[in-house]
């Protein structure tokens, strides 16, 4: 059957069987929605007072393990959608999650207000062009205000440390960790100063141990691997030379797969072993002549090659995981080695002393005095899994921020100030425009007050009122104005020390702005018909 217009003419089919296609207004209506709900999904997860969500997998998946978590790309990532534009949205709070770390849940959640107001907007017949290019003057003018309003402390190192702290804070107070924030934020800013301007987040190991409360859990300068030493080898080495290997050395016993030996009597059988221990003996002494007193191996030590280690004094570990030796490499300075037939091409790890220490009820290795003076270890100590696994994201988030502080050092005042900055500038834009792009510069500046409505609503306030004496505020000069939610008042953010990171604010806002321009551009949704599998069975 052909299809037919809204006149009656005939229409010709282009596409195959089973292919879909939306058009116009109901391509945009079907993006609008599909982005909208799930920003709406994380809304309630937005600010200090902000909500939890359970995750639970349908199935047999890693035994049905659930997660608990307000984190805006923990929670995106886990769910599947079919809508394209909630895929963007998607997208764009990984990416947020990956070059910042956090403002994962401000970024979905700005992006769906700029589409709730949008909609709104086309509803009027305003084309999408005129709407796009109103934002583009209004984002233009968000930004240069945001960074007007930043300060830098990076020239005083005290005043700097202070600010670190404030963000650790800041961002920590929306998390699990927010009733141990001050110990949690000491943590994440010394082992970020620790890395002394570096961004490799390889240096900090965070290390899970169930016991004990969140407030057990302390900084470990150094590495800790979770391994044990083998029999009979000495617990305690100084001045270790290191070799980290990826290499086999479990052929001790014969392992012939796919084919078949036949001997005459049990003695060639030992012959064949026999033959088998020299090579792994020939093995160990090319090891040893790199002048080591410690190995550590990907893979397994059989028993035979743990005996020669241990005789010639060696501590050797093994099953050292493939994240493990990658970590372990960074830090002692060492290559990962897989051959051992010339010594002087290997460059050794190196650390001042190791030893074998308990972790709550675990025997655990720990490397102190590493190459890399930046290694350092935050062990978290908790009552569940489900609280670790939280607490481990968390911290992440925080030093994420932080490590993103010491590279860009400018810092603004948060609780919706910057937001609340950033519409008064646009405000004062969309007075000076003419024409339809005033509205859609108007439109973008609610949406940004709706990010402190939204933080308010969560904490359970009156967001309207809230919201309204925070713009007056901002209106009668008062520039570091924004929500006290402990109090549930308007306060001096500076004097609170609720700091935010300009980089993690700046990306957020831009990131969102540019995913809803992408989604309102929309007007044709083609849905290609599915590959039909061929039922001959012939070749």
């Amino acid at each position: 059957m052909a299809e037919m217009d809204a006149i009656g003419n005939m229409m010709p089919h282009v596409f195959k069987h089973d292919a879909q296609e939306d058009k116009g207004e109901n391509a945009r209506l079907s993006s609008f929605v599909g982005a909208i709900a799930v920003a709406d999904l994380v809304k309630s997860t937005l600010g200090p007072k902000g909500m939890d969500k359970i995750l639970q997998p349908i199935g047999n998946n890693k035994g049905n393990a659930v997660t608990v978590t307000n984190d805006g790309a923990t929670i995106l990532k886990s769910i599947h959608v079919d809508n394209p534009a909630a895929k963007i949205l998607i997208d764009i709070s990984k990416t947020q999650d990956a070059e910042v770390g956090d403002g994962t849940t401000t970024v979905a959640v700005f992006c769906g207000e700029l589409l709730r107001e949008a909609e709104k907007l086309v509803e009027q017949r305003i084309h999408p062009q005129v709407i796009i290019q109103g934002w583009r003057k209004a984002v233009k003018v968000a930004r240069e205000a945001l960074e007007a309003s930043s300060r830098d402390n990076a020239a005083d190192v005290e005043k700097f440390k202070e600010d670190l702290m404030n963000i650790a804070r800041t961002t920590l107070s929306s998390k699990l960790l927010t009733y141990e924030k001050e110990h949690f934020a000491q943590l994440a800013v010394d082992a970020v100063l620790r890395l002394k301007g570096s961004a490799n987040l390889d240096y900090i190991q965070i290390l899970k141990k169930l016991g004990g409360s969140l407030r057990d859990s302390f900084l470990e300068e150094g590495f800790i691997l979770a391994k044990q030493i083998g029999v009979g080898q000495p617990k305690r080495i100084e001045n270790a030379k290191i070799m980290i290997a990826n290499t086999p050395m479990d052929t001790d016993k014969i392992k012939i797969y796919g084919s078949r030996v036949r001997v005459e009597s049990m003695t060639k059988v030992a012959e064949i072993e026999e033959a088998e221990k020299d090579k792994m003996r020939e093995k160990v002494d090319n090891i040893l002549k790199h002048g080591i007193n410690v190995f550590i191996n990907r893979q397994l030590i059989y028993n035979f090659p743990e005996q020669l280690f241990a005789e010639a004094g060696v501590m050797a570990i093994e099953h050292a995981d493939f994240e493990g030796i990658e970590r372990l490499a960074a830090v002692t300075g060492g290559d990962i080695v897989s051959t051992f037939d010339n010594p002087e091409l290997v460059k050794l790890g190196t650390c001042k002393l190791i030893e074998e220490i308990m972790l709550g009820e675990d025997k655990v290795l720990r490397f102190q005095g590493c190459a890399a003076g930046e290694a350092c270890c935050i062990v978290l100590r908790g009552a569940s899994s489900h609280m670790l696994d939280e607490a481990e994201r968390s911290l992440h988030d925080a030093l994420c921020v932080l490590t993103q502080t010491v590279k860009d050092t400018r810092i603004i005042s948060g609780g919706g100030c910057g937001e609340m900055t950033m519409s008064k500038a646009v405000d004062e834009l969309a007075a000076t425009v003419s024409g339809k792009q005033a509205l859609a510069i108007e439109a973008f500046a609610r949406a940004l007050r709706q990010l402190p409505s939204v933080v308010a609503e969560n904490a359970g306030y009156d967001a309207a009122e809230l919201v309204s004496q925070l713009k007056a505020a901002h209106y009668t000069g008062q520039v570091r104005a924004g929500l006290d939610m402990n109090s549930g008042t308007i306060g001096d953010m500076e004097a609170l020390g609720i700091t935010e990171s300009l980089k993690v604010k700046r990306a957020a806002i831009l990131s969102a702005a540019e995913a809803a321009e992408m989604i309102l551009r929309v007007d044709d949704i083609i849905r290609c018909a599915p590959r039909k599998r061929d039922d001959g069975h012939g070749h």
